[in-house]
């Protein structure tokens, strides 16, 4: 039985892509399709669902956000910047078993890692 790699172990193996796939009506990297096989397709899936197609995401349409998880005692924060720290949106989880910070670039509708940009 194959099971997830929450700590993702290869995570520094991902600075480029060799092909792009959709989730939710964005470009998707190599190294996102990692961290969803591996535990964190809800943060990649949530954050898409829920912030950028609210009414009221006016950044939406912004060319560059960054997207931080971060994780700490079974909690887990989402924060949205526009790469300048100023914040844009935040989404906190009371639970998680994620057990590494993220940090994710969404750029010209390519979702990627930061290692990627």
């Amino acid at each position: 039985m194959e099971t997830d790699d929450l700590s993702l172990k290869e995570l520094g193996n991902f600075t480029g892509t060799n092909g792009y796939f959709e989730v939710m009506g964005f470009k998707a990297t190599d190294g996102i399709g990692y961290i969803m096989k591996n535990g964190y397709s809800w943060f990649v899936t949530d954050f898409l669902a829920v912030a950028m197609f609210r009414k009221n995401a006016e950044w939406k349409d912004e060319g560059f956000i960054c997207i931080k998880l971060e994780v700490k005692d079974k909690k887990a924060k989402m924060i949205v910047t526009d790469g300048n720290e100023n914040e844009l949106y935040t989404q906190k989880y009371k639970w998680t078993n994620a057990e590494k910070d993220l940090t994710l670039y969404l750029c010209d509708d390519v979702l990627m890692l930061a290692g990627e940009y």
